[in-house]
């Protein structure tokens, strides 16, 4: 007996970081992240951003950096108001 894997297998990868946000390439979509929008990764060490992993379906996960953000999340952050401070 086998056992299959449920639902549909996905990978994230960051495939580039600039000055201004990174993208991550999901199955087959590349997302952009602003730091405008995603703040956390604003200062954050490369290999930091580097590491993601998928969770769970549609969700990804920062190790280094505490951070987990869904894929609505990323597609759409303004349905998603609460972005963090950067300290001052």
């Amino acid at each position: 007996m086998s056992s299959q894997p449920l639902g549909k297998s996905t990978s994230a990868e960051v495939s580039n970081i600039s000055q201004h946000g990174f993208w991550l390439l999901v199955s087959d979509e590349e997302l952009f992240l602003p730091f405008s929008e995603f703040p956390w990764f604003k200062d954050a060490p490369v290999t930091a951003i580097l590491e993601v992993q998928e969770a769970s379906p549609g969700h990804f996960y920062w190790p280094q950096l505490d951070v987990d953000l869904g894929l609505e999340t990323i597609r759409d952050p303004d349905r998603f108001p609460l972005i963090a401070k950067a300290d001052a």
